[in-house]
């Protein structure tokens, strides 16, 4: 079976072609600059064999994006699902569905839970099901690992009425990344996933979180109702004193959507340093002499201790803990930000081996000392397979269920 993975942002959409059960990637590719009023002209990025292909394209949509994919697929094959991640479920949807029609309204009815995100990605499944009718679909969820959390921690101290009218709850992000990387920490340990307990820290170059995992099951994320809650992130803010937008508004006489867009991206790594979104370039910054390195020394600090404070905590969540586990772009290759949280953990069973993580390339790789209780693994995320694998699991399961 040949699954088409979608990843839709809001003015991208990457794309995967995944042989299951077999799990070899077919090709792969990105369509950028989707109606982007850019410099540069909207193009599909193609990989095939090790081959790289760019094509310009006019895409106004995502409708189009996706027509360009499937003509570009058509010179070698066509996927038998298309399997689209869906950054936010609300409290509609706990697990993996296949998208008819009902379930397009259902994800219309919580779209505004991700305003940047959902949308776009509702509109291509709509796209796909005009264009191509009898390809199915499935909708992944990055909330769906997440709805395990229990109320003592996805409950917020907000009046009971006003939570239940407006679905106010923690519901967690990264939940695709954080559900493949315990399964490969339970494999690298040689244990099941429902023996596991860990520490997941998802750490993108954009968005970032920690999830606490017992048992294989997700207990508490650092994200909350939306992305923004938790970890400081490339140009969200994070954890914030709630008077805080309050006091914006009152003191900018500014709407709560400008708020809104300067909490989201004007903030976190970016506001914090003035040059950057990006962690990496403000840690080289901060080894240059003079008082733009000091600025950029707080700036890194303060993402870092945020980190530490959170892996701490969860830590003791999760305790006894099996392993700590780092992915993504910042936690798969940036040493100092695991030395940084790691080190002087041992009043948790945790020893970080300074030169095995300094060396970490080769991945999965665990950078803890041999006599450290708690494992520390650098783990390649690959969120892409992991929609693919759910996708392929619901979809045979389903055929399974409608055979005499």
């Amino acid at each position: 079976m040949r699954i088409l993975t979608f990843n839709c942002g809001s003015s991208s959409l990457k794309y995967r072609v995944i042989e299951m059960p077999t799990e070899r990637e077919l090709c792969a590719g990105e369509a950028q600059r989707i109606a982007s009023r850019t410099a540069e002209p909207s193009r599909l990025v193609h990989r095939l064999g090790g081959k790289v292909e760019t094509i310009q394209t006019p895409m106004a949509d995502h409708a189009d994006a996706f027509a360009r994919v499937m003509e570009l697929l058509g010179r070698e094959f066509v996927p038998d699902v298309a399997a689209h991640r869906i950054v936010h479920g609300g409290g509609e949807f706990d697990r993996c569905v296949r998208v008819d029609s009902a379930t397009l309204k259902r994800l219309e009815a919580v779209s505004d839970f991700a305003p940047i995100h959902n949308p776009p990605a509702i509109r291509l499944m709509r796209a796909c099901s005009e264009r191509h009718p009898d390809l199915p679909q499935v909708a992944v969820f990055d909330t769906a690992f997440h709805a395990t959390i229990p109320p003592r921690a996805a409950t917020y101290a907000l009046p009971r009425d006003l939570c239940t009218a407006l679905g106010i709850r923690k519901y967690g992000f990264h939940g695709i990344s954080h559900h493949y990387v315990a399964g490969e920490a339970a494999r690298t340990l040689g244990k099941p996933l429902e023996r596991l307990n860990a520490v997941s820290c998802h750490l993108g170059s954009g968005g970032a979180s920690l999830c606490a995992i017992v048992a294989g099951r997700s207990v508490d994320n650092t994200m909350g109702f939306s992305p923004l809650q938790g970890l400081v992130m490339s140009t969200r803010c994070g954890d914030l004193d709630p008077a805080l937008p309050l006091r914006l508004v009152a003191h900018r006489s500014a709407r709560p959507a400008e708020i809104e867009r300067e909490l989201n991206e004007r903030s976190g790594v970016l506001g914090l340093s003035r040059i950057s979104s990006d962690l990496r370039d403000v840690l080289r910054g901060a080894q240059e002499p003079g008082d733009r390195a000091l600025d950029l020394r707080q700036a890194a600090s303060v993402y870092l201790w945020r980190l530490r404070k959170y892996l701490g905590a969860y830590l003791a969540v999760v305790h006894p803990a099996d392993a700590v586990i780092f992915t993504d772009t910042l936690g798969e290759t940036v040493p100092e930000v695991r030395h940084a949280a790691c080190i002087g953990m041992e009043a948790f069973g945790l020893k970080l081996d300074v030169s095995r993580n300094l060396s970490a390339r080769n991945l999965p790789a665990d950078v803890a000392t041999d006599d450290s209780l708690v494992r520390v693994l650098v783990i390649a995320t690959n969120e892409e397979l992991a929609i693919a694998r759910e996708a392929y699991r619901l979809f045979c399961d389903g055929v399974r269920t409608e055979q005499p």
